[in-house]
């Protein structure tokens, strides 16, 4: 049974993460330096989210635009899983190289601007289990 019951619950999680994260001082100006359209593509449930490092940010105080669902803006780099993998990455759980190695995440594009984001995201390992804490989620923690 996958961890989250629907899309909805995905991007109030996974997505929220992400919407936090263009505007951490810390996060947020290392993922715009990578100037690159990042898309991620999730399944179990489905859901779309695409960081914008290429163009200047539309929201205030935002350093990427971060787009949940569809876009019409062309990535640079593609990633696709499961959101369950996904889930499990942002709690620090997952190896990303071996997760593209044993094709747990499928990639499109430049591997070694993923793996340089590495060290940019590494913050988030600990937000990711706040923020589901923080939202009554604490049965989703390390599934």
């Amino acid at each position: 049974m996958p961890v989250f019951q629907n899309s909805q619950q995905f991007y109030d999680t996974v997505g929220e993460l992400m919407d936090r994260a263009k505007t951490d001082p810390v996060v947020g100006p290392k993922i715009a330096k990578a100037g690159v359209i990042l898309q991620f593509k999730y399944t179990d449930p489905d859901a779309v989210t695409t960081v914008n490092a290429k163009s200047k940010p539309t929201q205030p105080g935002a350093f990427v635009d971060v787009i949940h669902g569809p876009t019409t803006l062309k990535p640079d780099i593609e990633m696709t899983m499961q959101a369950d993998v996904a889930h499990q990455f942002w709690q620090g759980k997952v190896n990303l190289v071996e997760a593209l190695a044993r094709k747990r995440i499928l990639l499109k594009g430049n591997q070694l601007k993923v793996l340089g984001l590495l060290p940019a995201v590494a913050p988030l390992y600990k937000k990711y289990p706040e923020l589901l804490r923080e939202k009554g989620l604490e049965k989703l923690l390390a599934k």
